[in-house]
């Protein structure tokens, strides 16, 4: 165990999908590691769901601060309101955690413990798709000639092949704690992503910077997957994939690669376009046109 135990920030944000919130706080509750504040930001377009989640939050006696947009700004924008009220408080550490998840009573000890006893800025746990053995991620990389950042081991049966601690250069942010000192020097978010790919450009300019991923595979997290938008084939996740990676290559890659991987973007669109109907296709092309405009 740890002498002092640093505070941690918890930072979540909330849109609609009323139904994950009481195993997300049951899972809290259970924790063994208690110096934490929970940071609710709530982009749902009424009060439901964070009324549902200060009543958990009392009912579990989770140390909880809310923040209510009264309108969806964006995972992005949620995510930074509550890295900075997390910073204000003077927390050592931020976890970025989605809510559609549930994790064991140690997960939150283990990666502290971790962390500040190796002195890591970023780690990640495994996450398995939840109610299943099969791994949503093992970590993960960016690939420049691509334009995408692939978890490693998705949709494998978890069979211990990913039992290593050690670096990676890409995990989404569905739970990921990072030391305050990588906000400081990298910055946060950016908020023209709305959602998705945001934590790709987060975790590239973590990379530019010199700092380095653990991916600790003791902890593991279930992870309800897709919950709050709708799944790979709405329109919703059309636009913004298709948006945000154009952007995200427009921004960040290197000329050479952007040579490579717009080109290989534009032709996998191409034979997404001919199995999508009318409405996908329409989306499909605003993405592409509103992607130069970012």
């Amino acid at each position: 165990m740890l002498n002092n135990e640093p505070k941690i920030g918890l930072v979540t944000v909330l849109y609609n999908s009323i139904e994950v919130l009481e195993d997300f706080f049951q899972s809290l509750a259970k924790q063994n590691y208690k110096n934490f504040i929970l940071y609710v930001i709530d982009n749902s377009p009424n009060d439901d769901v964070l009324n549902e989640a200060i009543r958990l939050s009392d009912n579990f006696s989770i140390n909880s601060v809310f923040i209510n947009n009264n309108a969806n700004l964006g995972v992005a924008k949620g995510n930074n309101q509550g890295i900075e009220q997390s910073l204000k408080d003077n927390c050592e550490y931020v976890l970025l955690l989605n809510n559609d998840i549930e994790f064991a009573q140690d997960t939150i000890k283990d990666l502290v413990e971790y962390t500040v006893k190796n002195d890591v800025s970023i780690i990640v746990p495994k996450i398995h798709y939840h109610n299943t053995n099969k791994i949503w991620t093992a970590g993960g990389h960016i690939s420049k000639l691509k334009g995408t950042s692939p978890h490693r081991g998705e949709l494998e049966e978890d069979v211990g092949q990913y039992e290593n601690i050690e670096y990676v250069n890409y995990a989404p942010t569905c739970f990921m704690m990072i030391k305050k000192e990588v906000f400081e020097k990298v910055g946060l978010m950016d908020e023209k992503y709305f959602v998705y790919y945001d934590d790709s450009d987060f975790i590239y300019r973590t990379n530019e910077n010199g700092y380095k991923i653990v991916y600790f595979p003791k902890a593991v997290v279930a992870h309800k997957v897709s919950v709050s938008t709708g799944g790979s084939e709405s329109l919703f996740f059309i636009y913004y994939v298709t948006r945000n990676r154009i952007y995200f290559i427009r921004k960040n890659l290197p000329f050479i690669y952007k040579l490579i991987s717009l080109p290989y973007f534009f032709l996998t669109r191409m034979v997404k376009y001919k199995s999508y109907n009318q409405e996908q296709r329409k989306t499909l092309i605003k993405a592409i046109k509103d992607s130069f405009k970012l």
